[in-house]
């Protein structure tokens, strides 16, 4: 598997445990009082993150991303649902190379 197809499913992975983290686990801890719900799912979260910021610089050396880009992928990943639009982006890049 090439380092783009697996930085394309990392950051898909990332997304959506982001999702879980604050559709899901966030209501538990604060609507239902089930505080343990964002420690498991935030400390997934969070080692799915640093799975993503290693696999965008292996994905960089491969693939010649340019900083802009790797940029604009990482503000992404900061916004709900912005991982599924690089993920259209990267597709797109993937059938192209």
């Amino acid at each position: 598997m090439s380092e783009l197809k697996r930085f394309k499913l990392i950051n898909k992975i990332e997304g959506i445990s982001f999702l879980i983290l604050l559709f899901v686990a966030m209501p538990m801890k604060y609507m239902m009082g089930i505080p343990m719900a964002t420690k498991i799912v935030g400390m997934i979260h969070g080692l799915l993150v640093l799975a993503f910021i290693y696999q965008i610089f292996e994905a960089k050396k491969e693939a010649a991303l340019s900083w802009k880009e790797m940029g604009k992928y990482t503000l992404l990943s900061l916004v709900p649902f912005g991982s599924f639009y690089t993920d259209k982006e990267l597709a797109r890049k993937i059938t192209v190379a």
